[in-house]
């Protein structure tokens, strides 16, 4: 085996994660904190809300006890919020919660 200083260091598009392995590359954390803005844009809008993402934000604030971490709240909501993108058509938000699911969820 060759010494490792002179072996390819890896780079991150040749880094594929796997949860099941490692959390090591992972940004669950971050990418929901991303993932609850994107949710923002949309249930922050008096014309795309409804009783259920008014409980939702209440929640995500804490209001109905304990304030669950983002990644527990997307995790818990998962088809409700995958609709709430689809309905509005968010491509990017749905790209990244394909992630967050299938890499933290």
């Amino acid at each position: 085996m060759p010494c490792s200083c002179k072996q390819k260091k890896a780079t991150p598009s040749d880094i594929t994660t796997d949860r099941y392995i490692t959390f090591d590359g992972i940004d669950c954390d971050g990418n929901a904190r991303i993932l609850m803005s994107y949710i923002h844009k949309h249930i922050d809008d008096p014309q795309k809300t409804n009783k259920f993402w008014d409980y939702f934000r209440k929640k995500a604030e804490g209001g109905n006890g304990p304030k669950p971490d983002d990644l527990f709240l997307i995790h818990s909501n998962l088809n409700q919020i995958r609709e709430l993108f689809e309905l509005y058509e968010d491509s990017e938000a749905l790209a990244l919660l394909d992630v967050v699911e299938i890499e933290c969820c």
